[in-house]
């Protein structure tokens, strides 16, 4: 009997087949095997995709405005609602985002709180 793979979702080894689903009993996932390989084989290729808050899509290059009042970390300065960033860069990380703000200088940003301009 061939062994099954843990779940996707919470590493739980004790799955079952049910039909052409795999079936975690411990969190209630069901995942197709044909479709997990499947994405499996094209994760390596298609990288990391980076959105904004939205959810639209951010490539290197693109501009940006801030949706949030934003605190700059060791500084009295906020970034305000309505700022513009151009110019951005996707960085692995907690703070997806480097980019260089007038009046502030090179931090990091968080996708979740930015949209594309």
């Amino acid at each position: 009997m061939p062994s099954l793979p843990p779940c996707p979702k919470c590493g739980s080894t004790f799955t079952y087949e049910d039909r052409d689903l795999h079936v975690c009993p411990e969190c209630a996932h069901e995942w197709s095997p044909v479709a997990a390989a499947a994405a499996a084989a094209e994760a390596p290729e298609a990288g990391r995709v980076v959105r904004d808050a939205v959810g639209n899509v951010l490539q290197d290059g693109d501009a940006v405005t801030v949706i949030k009042d934003l605190k700059v970390k060791g500084s009295s300065l906020v970034v305000k609602v309505g700022t513009r960033v151009k110019n951005i860069r996707l960085v692995d990380g907690d703070h997806d985002i480097d980019c260089r703000i007038d009046g502030v200088g090179a931090m990091g940003l968080k996708s979740g709180f930015v949209k594309k301009a």
